[in-house]
């Protein structure tokens, strides 16, 4: 009983003081200028990884993970986290910049194709006369009792 009196004090207590709690606002300068930090860092590591001729996502997976905890941490610190799409807008124009060619599916050569199709071409085939052949080899011998 006394448990359960305490925390509905509690809780009422804490209503109170949550109430009178003001969320700051989001502090647009401190987020823009500190993440341009974060992607100035993440801009140096990349200029080298030949982003241009081919997806370079393995290799920058660290660097990117690291880009992601600053601008993380800088919109928490700035209040601008879950207000707008401030960090969604950031990993979009990354996402542009140097992860376009990584959506690009390339067709394997005609040789891969035609080596993976027609293992199932012959089957098709095959299993036909297969199946005819032996249901039918009792009945066609000679000299059978066509058991």
């Amino acid at each position: 009983m006394v448990l359960t009196v305490s925390l509905v004090l509690l809780v009422f207590i804490w209503t109170g003081v949550a109430e009178k709690f003001v969320v700051p606002s989001c502090d647009r300068y401190m987020f823009d200028s500190n993440v341009n930090n974060c992607l100035s860092d993440f801009n140096r590591s990349l200029e080298t990884s030949g982003y241009q001729d081919s997806c370079p996502w393995p290799a920058v997976k660290r660097i990117y993970n690291k880009l992601k905890y600053c601008v993380d941490g800088w919109a928490k610190a700035s209040w601008c986290s879950g207000r707008g799409f401030l960090v969604d807008e950031v990993f979009l124009k990354v996402h542009e910049t140097y992860f376009s060619l990584c959506g690009q599916v390339i067709d394997p050569p005609l040789t891969t194709v035609i080596m993976l199709i027609a293992p199932v071409v012959m089957a098709t085939l095959f299993l036909p006369l297969l199946c005819n052949s032996l249901t039918t080899y009792n009945i066609e011998m000679p000299g059978s009792l066509g058991l």
